[in-house]
């Protein structure tokens, strides 16, 4: 059915924090909304509230027709214990809790119930494809390359796998509203080509928050950014490519706006101090010179100072009508460096025939050398063996035949897609800490340049957000020098100027690099070297 979702002056906050105010949106069919902001500016939250989820703290959401149905896709889809892949494609396109209030209404039907609530029940049940997707998951599935079986558990699947499945649940589901939050992470290149079709093809109004620059150029018709520290929402038509000039030129004049506006208002208040100077300079001078029978002459001082005085009035209501411009305030911004290690020897890391076999993958044999001050992009489809690859260079994934060796002097510096290091339950203090040669001090500066304060440092590591857990990685790369620079799939989780500021970092560092990504923008904008490509655990250069 065609459904247009309403939100009207929405407010939301944590604790005194306000995240935003009188937030006005309406997703009508075919709009394709792109919710933009720095982490935390709450456009997770704002979904959330979109779907019902959460209650705002002032206004509220409204769909027409009431009875349609909104799917929220979260990020990090959660992968339950037992699970099995087709109870996690029911859930996720919301066909197992339609079929559970099939159940329910039938079991009422069947004591007497008029009928109604089974009426409505078999209309969702039907509206969200409950009666054919089986068969379609079997089609989905095939048609994305997924080998495994619909009975396996999600738990079992590889982080490849796993992102496959995300996107098949995607493709399956028949919202009326589409919420996406970061659909984009850890989809490959034909992965992300499929959402984009999928995404331009609904009809369906979708809201969708992404930090892949591609897709949302690609996909979105209009742009709505919580600018956290102006304390604002503003609305953008058009696309990203358009919201992106349109907004570089509206901080341009708001900045001019102010600058002109305390430029007037100093200028008058200079002449507002200069007349009341003047004023009581006149008043002393009548004082001192005036002799007592001067009468012509001290009412000509006297009127002189109260002309004075009045000019000084009027200067100063002057200054009191003028429209008050609030100076722009500066966003924080992340200044990202990658410390240098010395250099390492001529060759950096080599595989000589190696072969590691992971259940039933298999990588290699390869035969591959990198070399001092290399900077290689390595591409491939999701479970093609990247990962895989990076740990045997590194030493971390054992071999089967073969050898595997880093040189002389190489000191590794590593992003890796599960963000593995700040997983434990230990405050992120302590994990940090145990990482770098720093006292616990300069270990709180260097987190707080990266956005991550007191209320974060103190937290289990665990407990922190994806993008805060890339953040710390990203820091650490900033506390200790590195010679070898391991980055994989490191714009996930990262928000906009974030990647921007890794981008520019990447531009001066002079060590080695390798780097996964399917961000096509870092892609172009990242200098490299030498192209490597992965295709079903075997290795080619492009």
């Amino acid at each position: 059915m065609s459904a247009t979702l309403v939100a009207k002056e929405l407010a939301a906050g944590h604790g005194e924090r306000v995240l935003f105010a009188d937030l006005d949106l309406v997703v009508a069919p075919g709009d394709v909304v792109g919710l933009v902001g720095a982490n935390g500016a709450g456009k997770s939250t704002l979904l959330r509230l979109l779907a019902g989820l959460d209650a705002p703290e002032h206004g509220g959401v409204r769909l027409s027709p009431p009875t349609a149905n909104v799917g929220h896709l979260p990020q990090e889809p959660e992968r339950r214990p037992g699970e099995t892949v087709a109870a996690f494609l029911a859930r996720r396109t919301g066909v197992a809790a339609a079929q559970q209030a099939l159940d329910a209404a039938t079991e009422a039907l069947v004591s007497g119930d008029p009928g109604d609530a089974y009426a409505e029940a078999l209309d969702r049940w039907l509206a969200l494809g409950g009666a054919d997707l089986e068969e379609r998951a079997a089609e989905v599935a095939a048609d994305l390359g997924l080998t495994v079986g619909l009975d396996q558990e999600m738990t079992s699947l590889s982080g490849g796998q796993a992102a496959r499945v995300g996107l098949a649940s995607l493709l399956l589901s028949r919202y009326d509203v589409f919420l996406l939050d970061e659909p984009t992470n850890d989809l490959d290149l034909d992965g992300l080509d499929r959402l984009e079709r999928f995404v331009t093809g609904l009809r369906a109004g979708t809201v969708v928050v992404s930090h892949d620059r591609e897709f949302l150029a690609r996909t979105v018709t209009r742009v709505v950014e919580l600018d956290l520290a102006q304390g604002q929402v503003r609305a953008y038509g058009g696309g990203y490519d358009a919201y992106l000039e349109e907004r570089e030129v509206a901080r341009r004049h708001a900045r001019e706006q102010y600058e002109e506006y305390a430029d007037t208002r100093a200028s008058l208040e200079a002449r507002a101090r200069a007349q009341r100077a003047w004023m009581e300079k006149g008043v002393k001078n009548a004082r001192r010179k005036a002799p007592d029978g001067d009468k012509l002459g001290r009412k000509f001082r006297t009127e002189a100072t109260e002309k004075q005085a009045a000019k000084a009035r009027q200067t100063e209501k002057t200054i009191e009508r003028l429209e008050v411009v609030e100076e722009p305030r500066k966003e924080w911004e992340l200044r990202m460096e990658i410390a240098a290690a010395p250099r390492s020897g001529a060759v950096v890391a080599t595989l000589r025939g190696a072969l590691a076999r992971r259940g039933a993958f298999t990588l290699g044999p390869v035969d591959l050398q990198i070399d001092w001050a290399d900077r290689v992009a390595i591409t491939g489809a999701n479970g093609s063996g990247k990962s895989t690859l990076l740990g045997v260079l590194l030493g971390r994934v054992p071999l089967d035949e073969g050898t595997a060796a880093l040189g002389p002097g190489v000191v590794v510096g590593e992003v890796d897609q599960a963000r593995a290091l700040f997983e434990g339950d230990e405050p992120l203090l302590d994990a940090f800490g145990a990482l770098v040669d720093l006292p616990p001090a300069e270990v709180r500066t260097v987190l707080a340049k990266f956005g991550l304060r007191a209320g974060h440092v103190l937290r289990p590591a665990a407990t922190l957000s994806p993008g805060e857990r890339t953040r710390a990685a990203l820091a650490l790369l900033q506390a200790r020098g590195v010679n070898l620079l391991v980055l994989d799939e490191p714009t996930n989780h990262l928000d906009l100027p974030a990647i921007e500021q890794l981008e520019s970092a990447l531009d001066s560092y002079t060590g080695t690099l390798l780097l996964v990504t399917h961000d096509r923008r870092m892609l172009k904008a990242v200098q490299t070297t030498r192209r490597v490509v992965v295709e079903a655990g075997r290795i080619h250069e492009a």
